[in-house]
């Protein structure tokens, strides 16, 4: 699912940079999630425009999985600015605190869509 940067400005968020979403993902990201590959936290790829709690084979909170959240870019905003806030008893509590940082995290994720 591409994800225009209307979009993120129609959401109230900043026009993302997938160059830096990658710099970022990896770094922020990455010691925990891939995008093919379940770890500590579930893979993304295809996350944007995905049911939260929904990736295969992943043990997600049953906070997270009752939660009913769709993966827009404005919820995954939202959750990276504070996970435990929007769905409390989550196990996810990183955040990151820079609208820009997660607009371009959130940027790069949506140029990663499912492969099915």
């Amino acid at each position: 699912m591409a994800v225009s940067g209307a979009a993120f400005a129609g959401a109230g968020l900043p026009r993302g940079d997938a160059v830096r979403g990658v710099d970022l993902y990896q770094a922020k990201c990455g010691a925990c999630h891939s995008l093919d590959s379940n770890r500590v936290g579930p893979a993304h790829r295809g996350v944007v425009g995905r049911r939260a709690g929904r990736v295969a084979d992943f043990r997600y909170s049953k906070a997270l999985s009752a939660s009913h959240i769709v993966w827009t870019p404005a919820n995954l905003d939202r959750w990276l600015r504070a996970p435990t806030v929007m769905v409390p008893g989550t196990m996810m509590g990183f955040r990151v605190s820079s609208p820009q940082e997660r607009a371009d995290i959130i940027a790069y994720l949506a140029q990663n869509p499912s492969r099915r």
